[in-house]
């Protein structure tokens, strides 16, 4: 059963808390994570988040795209994949209490680095990898993708920890769960 009052999923002014995110770019995420949620719901939805496996529930607000954010994001690959960015950076600032400190390099099997409020950014000790996808299918396509970006963080020119993240559009789920090292 959900909770009565769930928290709300930080998707607005993320560039106000997150390094990694000038306020161009929080914006651009922002147009296409509403133009993803127009495609399946009406505002406010609630979405199950599973943080490795310990669901909870959180309310998403957003306005709704009006025909020019639509045309600007037709392009349903490059919505999705931009939409799915907003949605795990707040999932993992919502959950674990981190934010976007540095976009990611390619081959290092991860989006973006995050790290604990209050860390000293230039400190990469405290600094995590968080590999990203999105989709609009079912859930049994985000349980797979899911498997497929745990892998392909365990396989990145890494050795930061890592935690690889799946939103699922259409079936109002997000999937965050911790990459072990294990081959």
């Amino acid at each position: 059963m959900a909770d009565n009052n769930p928290p709300l999923l930080p998707l607005q002014n993320m560039a106000e808390r997150h390094q990694a995110l000038t306020p161009s770019v929080a914006g651009s995420y922002l147009e296409a994570a509403r133009v993803c949620l127009d495609r399946h719901h009406i505002s406010p939805k609630e979405f199950t988040l599973e943080n490795d496996k310990i669901e909870s529930v959180a309310r998403v607000e957003w306005e709704m795209a009006n025909s020019r954010v639509q045309a600007a994001w037709a392009n349903t690959d490059d919505a999705t994949r931009d939409g799915a960015y907003a949605f795990a950076i707040a999932t993992t600032e919502l959950l674990r209490g981190m934010l976007a400190v540095h976009r990611a390099e390619t081959k290092t099997g991860a989006d973006y680095y995050i790290a604990p409020v209050g860390e000293d950014l230039e400190d990469l000790e405290h600094w995590w990898r968080l590999e990203v996808s999105g989709t609009h299918s079912d859930k049994s396509e985000v349980k797979r993708r899911l498997r497929i970006k745990v892998d392909q963080a365990r396989q990145g020119n890494s050795s930061l920890p890592a935690l690889a993240a799946v939103i699922g559009f259409r079936v109002h789920l997000v999937l965050l769960q911790t990459v072990d090292a294990a081959s």
